[in-house]
């Protein structure tokens, strides 16, 4: 059986090369000229460019959850247009199969054997829009590939490109024609947020910039795949004290006393590598319990679900633990 779409190893011999990693202010600065870059087109969320940002850095999966119309998609969009990367689409129907995410092996009539092709999911930068149009069956198809890095079909595994984002949108209305997200992938999420409306200023100059003709189509990349791994190299290698390791561990901990179903062990990992990536746009090589704080709404906050309880539940008990629990 054969690769229809170029050699499986090429993600492979990627991951294994010993990268040098970026300085801690190198990263920082090509980190804040994405930031700046995306500002561009995004206006008024520079906080929730950031978590995007550090959810790609600390090799997460971001969750973006709004009504229509606020820039859900324009915002992966800018993301993928300001680092020059590999970027596809997935818009998420009710007839969507798993095999339209991940790919299919297909019968080549000439040379008498199977050839794989490769799904959408197979790029750096993976948006799937309205993700939760789609049956749990084919939101399954992206639990392996957000976990591992790898898609499996037909016994094979190949593993996907390197880095790996998924950004995923999801409406919050037309519920009676949304399906609800399988814990099992709201965990694999590092972060959800919310863009919320712009404000008269914000909106005013969105609106002047948008006026004969869209900033998307004008927006260069400012930095590359490698400056990213490298920066992730980077990312990975700031010191996260005892101290703070137990912060976090706290701070799940109160979670899972208070409320029906609390943050996962994937959840505190997420929490800290989050927080090595904050560290980072701030400049530092040690996690601080600033970092910790900043962090833990967006990380943590899904993972939570009280009995009987609403969305909003999951945020109030964060926002107990952290006004709770002290760092010792």
């Amino acid at each position: 059986m054969t690769d229809a779409n170029g050699p499986e190893t090429t993600a492979q011999r990627n991951r294994e090369d010993d990268l040098d990693p970026l300085s801690v202010d190198d990263a920082a600065r090509a980190s804040n000229s994405v930031i700046d870059n995306v500002e561009e087109v995004i206006v008024g969320h520079h906080e929730e460019i950031e978590h995007v940002l550090t959810a790609v850095l600390a090799d997460g999966h971001v969750l973006v959850e709004d009504v229509p119309g606020v820039g859900k998609t324009m915002l992966a969009r800018a993301l993928s247009r300001s680092i020059d990367c590999s970027f596809n689409r997935v818009q998420f129907t009710p007839d969507l199969l798993p095999s339209d995410v991940t790919g299919v092996n297909v019968f080549n009539q000439k040379t008498r054997e199977f050839e794989f092709q490769r799904g959408p999911v197979f790029a750096n930068l993976v948006l799937t829009d309205e993700i939760n149009r789609a049956p749990p069956k084919t939101q399954s198809a992206l639990l392996e590939a957000m976990e591992e890095g790898q898609v499996t079909v037909d016994g094979k595994t190949r593993p996907l490109p390197d880095p790996f984002t998924v950004v995923a949108t999801q409406n919050t209305v037309e519920q009676n024609r949304t399906y609800e997200l399988p814990l099992a992938e709201v965990d694999r999420f590092m972060k959800k947020i919310n863009l919320g409306y712009p404000d008269h200023e914000e909106e005013t100059t969105m609106l002047d910039r948008v006026v004969g003709g869209h900033p998307i189509d004008d927006l260069s990349a400012v930095t590359d795949v490698q400056t990213v791994r490298r920066a992730r190299a980077t990312v990975s290698g700031v010191t996260v004290n005892g101290p703070i390791r137990e912060y976090g561990s706290r701070l799940a901990g109160y979670t899972r006393e208070n409320a029906a179903l609390g943050v996962s062990p994937r959840g505190t990992i997420a929490l800290l590598r989050a927080a090595q990536a904050r560290a980072v746009l701030g400049g530092r090589d040690y996690v601080i319990p600033d970092d910790v704080q900043a962090e833990a709404p967006s990380v943590l906050a899904h993972r939570v679900r009280t009995e009987g309880g609403t969305a909003r539940d999951g945020g109030r008990i964060v926002s107990e633990a952290l006004d709770n629990v002290s760092v010792e």
